[in-house]
């Protein structure tokens, strides 16, 4: 058996993305599948290094971060998966994360630095599967309704 996995959006769900309003504030959940080894591409400064893909997550962290923070943007929550309670059998994943960016146009322009796109390829060879889910931010409260 073969699953998919998803490290980019595809075509589709990124068009779907830009046709949503990009003046409005945006959560961006985040779900996170490492690889054991990171694959970087031939050439790269971090191939043969023998890193985790935690490990090259954290330098996707380190170099995109002045980026996602210059556009605005934060982590309003963080955490490590646990199990799944709802959901499809045997999907786990190694975190999770709710980013918020003042705009859609924030997410865009940080996406097309040309220091974000050197920084991406860390993520990309970080990861295995991902998820990468857009909210409009809603009122918090003490109910579910």
């Amino acid at each position: 058996m073969t699953c998919e996995t998803y490290i980019d959006p595809s075509p589709a769900n990124f068009q779907a993305f830009k046709n949503l309003p990009r003046d409005r504030p945006i959560q961006m959940l985040n779900l996170l599948l490492y690889r054991d080894l990171a694959e970087y591409p031939a050439g790269h400064e971090h191939s043969g290094k023998g890193w985790s893909g935690r490990r090259a997550y954290a330098e996707y962290g380190a170099t995109s971060g002045p980026i996602f923070k210059r556009v605005g943007g934060t982590i309003l929550w963080r955490g490590a998966f646990q199990t799944m309670v709802t959901g499809p059998d045997g999907e786990c994943w190694h975190d999770g994360f709710i980013a918020q960016y003042p705009d859609a146009g924030a997410f865009f322009a940080m996406i097309k630095d040309p220091d974000y796109r050197q920084a991406v390829v860390n993520r990309t060879a970080a990861l295995v599967d991902s998820r990468l889910v857009r909210f409009a931010p809603g009122e918090a409260g003490e109910g579910f309704g």
